[in-house]
């Protein structure tokens, strides 16, 4: 099985996580925390765990440094392979096979966003390495990752934007497991001088170019959502000059000259390894089950519902209210809404008087669902009924540029600029470097930092 395969394929039930809060937890600390020692010992606990788990996972890093080169263009030409094995099966008439629905692909986006809303982030501790030649690929990786500065390719704000534009800002309804890789990423940020060969290790896994990304981006655009974060990776990572690339020569350039090597290498391939823990991208979209979504949204529903409506309305003689008394009667009660003709499954959504209820501004429950809700329930709904005649009930997004102005009366960027005042360029690097953190380069002022600390990098050389 190549890494390829391996990275997007992993089960859920794989590698069961052991820890004694949860997830979400964890990565909220990392990210959130106001106490930077207390970070770094979470993260370094966290780690130490995370590391013992991924000992017991199959090696795939070549051990000979030589062929490194080598294994990622050879993994480069094997995406490359698929894609277009992918591509030609689509040219002739072969169904989408990720996203069967826009509700799926929203399924997807809102579950592996705890790791898109810190990208890059397993690099922040390496910036006070800006000075040493040896770290310019890493560091320069990571200002990419933030876009330079610029909110129309920082990659955090493109993000946050597709989720705003969907309405898939509900963090509670995600998964736990899928907070693992972000906290992975945030805690190997704040403890990379105890952890550089890990650091270095993680990056190599998770710049090759997945195949995922690729066909996300195909299919997302095919379902009207704008696929510009996906197609920005997909150019970024590659291995001739991108991330990859910068991945391969620091490996060979943070090398022991006289130190440990085997024991450094060790470190980095358990490092690589990290990547492979939790749920990976595939297994995510293929755990979808479209009926068992809507259960769960209208369970998350019901302790607000079940006492809102009137009684005149009954279905198999029950009012509402008492079929959302408890979760055990919601199948029953879709399945009186079918039996009543309130909904019409497999056809036309706009023919069901429950979506007539749901959508459009004069109707009696507008604003009751989200557009993630209501296209989970036009989905199910539509069923069989031909895709491409529904009308999406979540809109498209217009493009990849952002717009963000950074308003000198922001109080941050006040604030950054006040303690920046009166210092030399050398002594202003490390006031900046805590503004191009996880939780605050996507900011007017983390933006700003990042612009003043790439300006300074270049002229302090």
């Amino acid at each position: 099985m190549t890494a390829l395969t391996r990275l997007e394929s992993r089960p859920a039930h794989e590698h069961a996580i052991p820890t004694a809060g949860s997830l979400k937890q964890c990565y909220e600390q990392l990210l959130l925390g106001d106490d930077a020692g207390q970070r770094r010992a979470l993260g370094k606990t966290f780690l130490t765990a995370q590391l013992q788990r991924a000992a017991d996972l199959p090696e795939e890093m070549p051990e000979d440094l030589s062929a490194l080169q080598t294994f990622v263009e050879q993994h480069s030409t094997e995406v490359a392979r698929q894609y277009a094995d992918y591509l030609s099966a689509r040219k002739e008439g072969g169904p989408r096979q990720f996203f069967s629905n826009k509700a799926h692909a929203l399924f997807f986006l809102q579950a592996v966003s705890p790791i898109k809303l810190v990208d890059g982030a397993w690099l922040y501790g390496l910036l006070q390495h800006w000075r040493d030649p040896r770290f310019e690929g890493l560091v320069c990786t990571y200002l990419e990752e933030l876009g330079e500065g610029n909110p129309a390719q920082n990659h955090v704000v493109i993000y946050r934007k597709l989720l705003a534009e969907l309405g898939l800002q509900d963090t509670g309804v995600i998964a736990d497991e899928h907070f693992l890789q972000g906290a992975i990423q945030l805690a190997l940020g704040e403890c990379a001088d105890d952890f550089l060969p890990e650091v270095i290790g993680y990056n190599l896994g998770y710049e090759q170019l997945p195949l995922h990304l690729l066909i996300s981006a195909y299919e997302l655009s095919e379902l009207g959502i704008d696929p510009y974060y996906f197609t920005l990776h997909v150019t970024i990572d590659n291995a001739s000059t991108g991330h990859a690339q910068k991945a391969v020569q620091s490996v060979l350039q943070l090398l022991p000259i006289e130190g440990d090597r085997e024991d450094f290498l060790r470190r980095v391939a358990l490092g690589y390894r990290l990547n492979d823990l939790g749920q990976g991208s595939r297994a995510i979209i293929e755990s979808f089950d479209l009926n068992a979504e809507v259960l769960n949204m209208l369970e998350r529903k019901r302790p607000f519902g079940q006492h809102m409506h009137s009684d005149y309305c009954r279905f198999e003689g029950k009012t509402v209210n008492q079929w959302l008394s408890s979760p055990e009667q919601l199948p029953g009660f879709l399945a009186a809404l079918e039996h009543k003709c309130w909904i019409k499954r497999h056809q036309d959504p706009q023919e069901s008087r429950f979506w007539q209820l749901i959508d459009g501004d004069g109707a009696a429950m507008f604003g009751v669902f989200s557009p993630y809700e209501k296209q989970l329930l036009h989905d199910w709904i539509a069923g069989d009924w031909t895709a491409e005649r529904s009308t999406p009930a979540v809109r498209r997004v217009s493009s990849g540029a952002v717009e963000l102005a950074l308003p000198a009366s922001d109080p941050d960027i006040q604030t950054l600029q006040a303690a920046l005042e009166g210092l030399s360029a050398a002594e202003q690097m490390p006031v900046l470097i805590p503004w191009l953190s996880a939780h605050r380069h996507a900011h007017p002022a983390g933006l700003m930092a990042t612009r003043r600390f790439i300006e300074l990098k270049s002229s302090l050389r």
